[in-house]
């Protein structure tokens, strides 16, 4: 008979950002069938925290069998306290690695957990080898680091081969970054590459901003600049149509665990500028522009020299599909491994192939 196995639903539900797609696409009922699975919701804030503190952590306590998958927030300290039936997805260490750029929240509440959680359990899952290979130095030395790389869809249904015959507007670049405006992206350095840009080759040019504005003062100082536009939070279809209107996608990000609109946009067949730093390096292989966000006029002279090639569209075209191709292969086999992972952790005879 197979064990309980929960999954941790609970901090879904309000803005979908990067943290929920991954819960909802990889650990979801259908993603982890055959294993059957129990998922975890909430309704508001409070009732998030209850059910991480107390009533998941009940549940393992009356239940001798149960298995925690916390594919979102860390586990709270009560659930990690059993250990080896408690079992967490990383996206990135940067609760640890960065606290300067932690809200009173993330300090306070996310933090603490992480800390135990990193120090205490046996067992993890990973987006990438880059955060596994952080995770080595803070977690047990005989700890197991399962990598589960997100299979990419294409959720913003962009036609590729419509970008090639587009016409350029001389002196114009239309550059889009998706994400939190908050200081751990780093968007103020988009901006600042943006103002070198508009200051040489490119006096036109443009920076469409999405997501929500976070904590801190970046929102304000970037809406301040030249030729930046901050659009909040955009529901797909909107963002979709700002997508389809840029030239490059842009990340100035200090760092990340993955990068997953990265991916998402390389379907489009646009261009993605990225820091020279491991991550993307991993996630984009050979089809990344990588600059040092910040150097913003050196950033601004490789961004103006790679747009200067007459047939910058279609070779960018050409490799990220190339790109994607490679990712995917290698998120299929990781599924694979998790869902014989979790099949022997659940006790289930015959482990899905």
């Amino acid at each position: 008979m197979q064990a309980r196995v929960i999954v941790d639903h609970t901090h879904c539900g309000r803005h979908v950002t990067g943290l929920e797609r991954i819960t909802l696409e990889l650990f979801s009922r259908e993603a982890l069938a055959p294993i059957a699975v129990d998922i975890a919701g909430s309704s508001g804030v409070p009732d998030m925290i209850f059910r991480q503190t107390v009533a998941l952590p009940f549940a393992l306590a009356t239940d001798r069998r149960a298995i925690l998958v916390c594919p979102g927030f860390p586990p709270s300290i009560p659930a990690s306290l059993f250990g080896a039936r408690c079992l967490p997805y990383i996206h990135d260490l940067f609760l640890i690695t960065r606290p300067e750029d932690l809200n009173a929240r993330a300090r306070l509440y996310m933090a603490p957990a992480f800390r135990v959680a990193v120090g205490r359990l046996p067992r993890f899952l990973v987006n990438s080898e880059t955060t596994r290979d952080e995770l080595r130095r803070y977690c047990r030395p005989d700890a197991l680091i399962q990598l589960y790389r997100p299979g990419v869809r294409d959720v913003f249904a962009l036609d590729p081969a419509a970008r090639d015959a587009r016409a350029i507007s001389p002196g114009s670049l239309r550059l889009l970054a998706l994400g939190t405006i908050e200081p751990r992206k780093n968007l103020l350095a988009a901006g600042a590459i943006l103002q070198a840009l508009r200051a040489g080759p490119f006096p036109s040019a443009t920076l469409d901003l999405v997501g929500r504005p976070g904590w801190g003062d970046d929102a304000a100082r970037l809406a301040a600049l030249p030729g930046v536009t901050l659009h909040g939070y955009q529901p797909l279809e909107r963002a979709r149509e700002l997508l389809d209107g840029a030239d490059a996608l842009i990340s100035t990000s200090h760092d990340e665990g993955l990068g997953l609109p990265l991916l998402e946009a390389q379907y489009g067949g646009l261009p993605v500028i990225a820091p020279d730093k491991p991550v993307f390096r991993e996630v984009l292989g050979e089809s990344g522009l990588f600059i040092d966000a910040a150097d913003a006029s050196d950033a601004a002279a490789r961004i103006a020299a790679a747009f200067a090639r007459p047939d910058w569209r279609l070779s960018s075209r050409e490799s990220a599909l190339a790109n994607l191709a490679r990712w995917k292969s290698l998120a299929n086999q990781d599924h694979v491994e998790v869902l014989r992972l979790l099949a022997r952790l659940a006790g289930i005879g015959n482990a899905p192939c």
